[in-house]
């Protein structure tokens, strides 16, 4: 089993910056695919950024893309989303994912196996 922790939430202005982070413990995920998704209220769970285990090689949703990166230390067992130029529709509860493979869409929920708890962010205008 594996267990997903993020941390780093909270409120920011409309253009000011957050770093989020998400640790895994019980098992290591440096074998993973890891992915980024968000959830605002009323709104479907959708994909922000995902980082293969391997090369690092990064992929993100063009409403982030150039304002937000995801990273990873393997040793640490941590991946990290850094997010610039906040805006308010950036306001959700951001969630890390674990693949345990390459099947399926980085993209769909669907291809991930387990999930943090979220951490909140809110960006006012």
């Amino acid at each position: 089993q594996v267990q997903l922790v993020e941390s780093g939430g909270g409120l920011v202005q409309a253009g000011g910056s957050l770093r989020l982070s998400c640790v895994a413990s019980g098992r290591t995920v440096s074998n993973y695919p890891m992915g980024w998704f968000r959830q605002a209220p009323g709104k479907e769970r959708e994909f922000v950024g995902d980082i293969t285990w391997n090369l690092g090689i990064t992929s993100y949703a063009d409403s982030v893309q150039g304002r937000f990166t995801i990273s990873r230390d393997n040793a640490k067992n941590t991946v990290h989303l850094q997010m610039n130029s906040l805006k308010p529709e950036d306001t959700a509860v951001y969630y890390c994912a674990a693949r345990t493979d390459y099947s399926g869409r980085a993209s769909s929920s669907l291809s991930y196996r387990y999930w943090g708890q979220g951490t909140q962010v809110t960006v006012s205008s």
